[in-house]
């Protein structure tokens, strides 16, 4: 009896501990921080209500990176900041023109891929009235739904095809 008594206070401290354990999390425009001192300095709204999960995302290649502004030295030689993968080095003409090819080539197939699709969507959808399928025929809802998802199908696979048109000729106009 006294084991199950002091198990009790246990228990209570393990399910109310991570509560106490969280900090303060203040926004600074479209960053976030836990430093209340920085937090102060910038101005930076409190976060309250609700969990905060930020994940960092990757850096496009020629940006800058986001310390290279603050760590740069202040002396009269000014040194451009190196980016993420490029260690200096230039890609050769050559190198260049057959990455293009290349992925003009996986944009063209993507394309050939996108327009065989929307054929036979089309041939499904039958302008609005696909034929009805066995469970269709006694269930119409099922009908119906099936009938709305291939028409988003189609509206879908129309964009896809504009977007790859689009990177298409994206692609052929920087090759110029």
């Amino acid at each position: 009896m006294k084991l199950s008594y002091a198990l009790i206070p246990l228990a209570a401290l393990v399910l109310v501990g991570p509560g106490y354990a969280q900090t303060k999390i203040f926004r600074c425009g479209n960053a976030y921080t836990n430093d209340e001192a920085l937090a102060r300095t910038q101005n930076c709204k409190l976060v309250e209500g609700g969990n905060v999960t930020v994940v960092q995302g990757t850096r496009v290649n020629g940006a800058p990176a986001p310390d290279a502004a603050r760590t740069r030295r202040s002396d009269s030689v000014a040194t451009a900041p190196q980016t993420a993968g490029s260690g200096g080095a230039r890609v050769d003409a050559g190198e260049q023109k057959a990455r293009d090819n290349d992925a003009r080539a996986i944009l063209e197939a993507e394309l050939k891929k996108a327009e065989a699709r929307q054929s036979e969507l089309q041939q499904e959808y039958n302008n609005g009235a696909p034929e009805k399928l066995g469970p269709e025929h006694r269930n119409y809802q099922k009908y119906l739904d099936r009938v709305a998802e291939l028409k988003a199908a189609l509206e879908r696979n129309e964009k896809d095809i504009a977007g790859l048109k689009r990177e298409l000729g994206r692609a052929t106009s920087a090759a110029r």
